[in-house]
């Protein structure tokens, strides 16, 4: 029996300026160099070494009063503690860091161990008028994990890393319950000792936790297989400023809406999410990954179109625009198949008997087009699926902005939502820009698009990253896509919400949020418009 948690190193604390195990990172590759040179350009563009953190702005006295409540080891006021809890992920966050700004620094970290100490937090917080940021994994790309200021006393990061247990599984039922804290890995390894997986793979997946893929509606590499985990989230118990909330008494009611779904993709705005109640599978026998190549991407889309509404679909399935692919084929030199041109498609299958799937998957994609490839690129994909991250940072240390935007709509509308987008891109940032795209998440009714876009990074590349990120969103919502299929609002997207939500949504989302949270300490600025 294997288990996807052997592929993977323990978890470790990531870099403050970069993504991930510095121990991993690369220098850029010959074959990726070159491309950046012909398309884009290059120079050197290191990020500063000494970095200081400013001052925390909380009072001796009101530190003190925390500690008497949650014992002196849970509040820690050290520099290079509250450094690494400062900020996300994203290409914006990591050139604020680079640049030696970590003005958003929280002014304490918190580490409680229970719900009833998150609870004890949330009280005290209150009474001073603190803010509190819910700290996972810290791989939020939409500005998060970073709280309004102005009228609070201080700001808190509530890093929720000591609550990291498997707490119950129940084998009749097949569901887990975990601890918010948990990492991807740790759940997965402490699952697989029953004979378990979630079957949750993001990209982040080596960082991110249980509670933030509920807070941000996760949506994994697997999906099309495992589906996303808000699919897989059963239970939920919620830490609020007036009081607990607990949900998921069956696998599903009519008791009035879903208040599951109001906690889901809530970004810590409404409540800490404590305890997640999952439903888990038995870990698959058999694994087998191929790579297709389609003439062009609309004839790719179409084939997994009709595999996703014959409900045929394989665990994986990914397609690289033509761009995105003959990137990703100079990146695999190694692999052999001189020669392949078209777009790349990715399959794999994972299950006790996949062979039948495997097979009928393979004459459809025969029939409408595909070429099978073979296996090599695909065991590539797998085994390099969470290494992008660590490419970004190599091409910012060269002068290359890079970052993604990500959206989803209905299949009829896909390819002028792909051409809406790609024109705001490619018009905001100019001559030299590469916008690629690929389709990793699909339905029977849609998909979603996932876009990075490499550029010069100029004078000023957040002000310029700024300007076309609006203007890509602006296109997503003027072609009647959503603003976010998986990275979540944050404060990035949260002009964009209220236009695709509208003003009867946006007073829902102020009532629910006044309800919970009257004193409005919930990571003020995040999510609600």
């Amino acid at each position: 029996m294997t288990s996807y948690v052997t592929l993977y190193l323990m978890t470790r604390e990531m870099h403050p300026q970069r993504w991930g195990d510095p121990a991993l990172a690369e220098s850029l590759p010959d074959s990726t160099r070159s491309l950046v040179d012909v398309f884009v350009g290059s120079h050197d563009t290191p990020a500063l070494t000494s970095v200081t953190v400013p001052a925390g702005g909380l009072h001796a006295e009101v530190l003190e009063s925390l500690r008497a409540r949650l014992g002196e080891g849970a509040v820690l006021t050290d520099p290079e503690t509250r450094r690494l809890r400062t900020r996300g992920k994203s290409t914006p966050d990591l050139l604020l860091a680079r640049a030696g700004d970590l003005s958003d620094a929280p002014d304490a970290v918190v580490r409680p161990r229970s719900h009833e100490a998150v609870v004890e937090l949330l009280a005290w917080a209150v009474e001073h008028h603190v803010a509190v940021v819910p700290f996972g994994g810290g791989t939020s790309v939409v500005g998060g994990l970073v709280a309004r200021r102005d009228g609070y006393a201080g700001v808190i990061s509530l890093d929720l890393a000591l609550m990291d247990r498997l707490l119950d599984v129940d084998p009749i039922s097949m569901t887990a319950r975990l601890q918010p804290g948990m990492r991807g890995p740790d759940a997965e390894a402490a699952l697989a000792e029953h004979g378990l997986t979630l079957g949750h793979f993001p990209q982040s997946f080596e960082y991110a936790s249980i509670g933030g893929f509920a807070a941000t509606r996760s949506s994994g590499q697997a999906s099309a297989g495992f589906g996303r985990f808000d699919d897989m989230v059963v239970g939920l118990r919620v830490a609020t400023p007036v009081g607990d909330l607990v949900l998921g008494s069956a696998p599903a009611n009519a008791a009035g809406p879903d208040l599951r779904e109001v906690v889901l993709g809530s970004e810590g705005a409404l409540g800490v999410i404590t305890e997640v109640t999952v439903r888990v599978r038995p870990i698959a026998c058999e694994s087998r990954y191929e790579a297709w190549s389609f003439p062009s991407f609309d004839e790719g889309a179409e084939a997994i179109r009709h595999l996703a509404q014959s409900r045929r679909l394989p665990t994986v399935i990914r397609l690289s625009d033509e761009l995105e692919s003959m990137v990703n084929l100079a990146s695999q030199s190694d692999v052999g198949g001189e020669g392949v041109t078209g777009c790349l498609m990715v399959v794999g299958h994972e299950g006790d008997d996949i062979e039948r799937d495997r097979a009928e998957t393979t004459r459809t994609l025969q029939r409408l087009g595909g070429t099978p490839l073979g296996e090599p690129r695909g065991l590539a994909w797998k085994q390099g699926r969470y290494h992008a991250p660590y490419l970004r940072d190599s091409l910012l240390d060269v002068g290359v902005l890079v970052e993604t935007v990500e959206t989803a709509t209905f299949w009829s509308n896909r390819a002028t939502v792909l051409a809406a987008v790609r024109t705001a891109l490619e018009s905001t940032l100019g001559e030299g820009t590469l916008v690629m795209c690929h389709i990793s998440h699909v339905y029977e009714t849609g998909c979603s698009l996932y876009f990075t876009i490499a550029a010069r990074q100029g004078d000023d590349p957040l002000q310029r990253w700024q300007t076309a990120k609006a203007a890509a969103c602006d296109a997503m919502i003027a072609a009647g896509a959503t603003i976010t299929h998986h990275h979540g609002v944050g404060r990035d997207h949260k002009p964009w919400l209220a236009k695709e939500i509208g003003p009867v949504g946006v007073m829902m989302l102020r009532a629910l949020k006044e309800s919970v949270d009257p004193s409005a300490i919930l990571n003020p600025g995040v999510l609600i418009p």
